[in-house]
C-alpha cells in the first residue's frame, strides 16, 4: 500500500470515528500517523529525475507576497494591475505555467508580488505542479488567496485544506508549548493552564508514534492534539493570509456585504478596478512594515528615500540597516515622531521606532 492510499485510509477512519471521550486517544493516534505520512509525502524522492525549469524566484525588495488560487480567478490580471509586469491573462485555465514576479511600489517600499500557477484539488500530493507552487508560497511573508466571489466558499475551504496538509497555518499564532527531547529520564509533563483537549496519556501516545520516549513537555495554553503534533514536527510555517474575493461585479450587493464582513477578507473587482487601494492598505498592515527617515545634523530630513523596517524595530536595527559598523560607534540618537514623548527626544539603542519617524544618529 502506497503512502497516498494510507493517507486516504486514515482520513476515512477519522471521518467515520465519533468524537467523544472514549475515542479521543484513538483519534489522537490517527492524527499523529496522518501527519507522519504527509511529512514523508513532502520529502523529495531519492532518485534524481530530469532537471526541469527552475520555479522559485530570487527574493528581492522589502517583503514578499504570494498569490495563490484556483485557475482563472484573476491572479494574472491582478498582478498586471498592481505592478508594471504584464502577466498573460486569458479566459482559459492554466494560462500561467510558471512563477511570474512583479513589484508593488507603496509608501516607499518595494513589495515583491509572485503570480503562481493555479492550484487544483490534490495539489499537496503533487498534482499539477502543486508541490512547487506551495513550496514557493512557504517562503512568502504574506499569502493573498484569490477567490472567485461567484463560487461561494467552496474554493476557500479546498485551498485551506491543501495548505493545511503541507504545514502552512494561516492567520494563527504558534502554539505556546515548550517541547524538548532528552537523552533519558522518561516523559516530564506539565501545564500552566487547565487542559480540555490533551491529557498526559494522549501526549505519551503521540510521542510514542514518533519514537520519542524521553522529553520535556510544558503546555502554556489549552492546545489541541493537532497543535501539539505541529510542535513535535517543527517545520510548520505560520503566516498571515488575506482572502481576496474577485469578480464582485457579478454578484448581488447582499453577497458582497456578507463576504466583506468576514475576518481577513477583502472584496475587489479586477475587471472594473474596484477597491484595489483598500487592498493595498490591508496588505501594508499584514506585512507590518514601517518607513523611517534619516536626517543629517543641520539639514532637513531626507523624505525622498526612507528605510523600510519591520514593526517593532529598534534604533539598533536602524543602525545596522544604515551601516553594519554604526551600532558600535553609536553615542545617542535624536528622534522626531509618534514614538517619542516630545520632539526631538534623545534615545538609546533599545528605543522602538514607529512609522514615519525621523532619526538623527550621533556617533562617538
Amino acid at each position: 500500500m502506497g503512502i497516498l492510499e494510507k493517507i486516504s485510509e486514515i482520513e476515512k477512519e477519522i471521518s467515520r470515528t465519533q468524537k467523544n471521550k472514549a475515542t479521543e486517544y484513538h483519534l489522537g493516534l490517527l492524527k499523529a500517523k496522518l501527519a507522519k505520512y504527509r511529512a514523508q509525502l513532502l520529502e523529495p524522492s531519492k532518485s534524481a529525475g530530469a532537471k526541469g525549469e527552475g520555479f522559485d524566484v530570487m527574493k528581492s525588495g522589502d517583503a514578499r507576497v504570494a498569490l495563490i488560487g484556483f485557475p482563472s480567478v484573476g491572479k494574472s490580471t491582478f498582478l498586471s494591475l498592481m505592478t508594471s509586469t504584464a502577466s498573460e491573462a486569458a479566459s482559459y485555465e492554466f494560462t500561467t505555467l510558471t512563477c511570474i514576479p512583479g513589484v508593488i511600489e507603496y509608501k516607499g517600499a518595494n513589495i515583491q508580488l509572485l503570480d503562481l500557477p493555479g492550484i487544483i484539488e490534490g495539489a499537496s500530493q503533487g498534482k499539477g505542479r502543486g508541490r512547487q507552487v506551495i513550496a514557493v508560497a512557504r517562503t512568502a511573508d504574506v499569502v493573498i488567496m484569490m477567490l472567485d466571489a461567484t463560487k461561494g466558499d467552496v474554493q476557500r475551504v479546498l485551498l485551506e485544506k491543501e495548505l493545511e496538509s503541507v504545514g502552512i497555518r494561516l492567520n494563527v499564532s504558534k502554539p505556546n508549548i515548550y517541547f524538548k527531547p532528552k537523552k533519558g529520564g522518561g516523559l516530564s509533563y506539565n501545564s500552566t493552564v487547565p487542559l480540555t483537549h490533551c491529557s498526559e496519556k494522549l501526549v505519551q501516545l503521540i510521542l510514542h508514534e514518533y519514537k520519542i520516549f524521553n522529553a520535556e513537555v510544558l503546555f502554556r495554553e489549552d492546545s489541541t492534539p493537532d497543535e501539539f503534533i505541529d510542535v513535535i514536527v517543527g517545520n510548520r510555517v505560520y503566516m498571515n493570509c488575506v482572502y481576496v474575493y474577485n469578480k464582485i461585479d457579478q454578484i448581488s450587493m447582499e453577497e458582497v456585504d456578507r463576504l466583506a464582513r468576514r475576518p481577513h477578507s477583502v472584496v475587489i473587482s479586477c475587471g472594473m478596478k474596484l477597491n484595489l487601494d483598500y487592498l493595498l492598505e490591508r496588505l501594508w498592515e499584514y506585512l507590518a512594515l514601517i518607513c523611517i527617515y534619516t536626517k543629517k545634523r543641520g539639514e532637513r530630513p531626507d523624505f525622498a528615500d526612507g528605510i523600510i523596517m519591520r514593526r517593532g524595530a529598534s534604533v539598533e536595527h536602524v543602525c545596522h540597516a544604515v551601516h553594519r559598523t554604526l551600532a558600535s560607534q553609536f553615542k545617542y540618537a535624536l528622534v522626531w515622531g509618534t514614538s517619542t514623548k516630545y520632539s526631538p527626544q534623545r534615545v538609546g539603542l533599545t528605543h522602538i521606532m514607529e512609522h514615519e519617524d525621523v532619526i538623527q544618529i550621533v556617533k562617538k
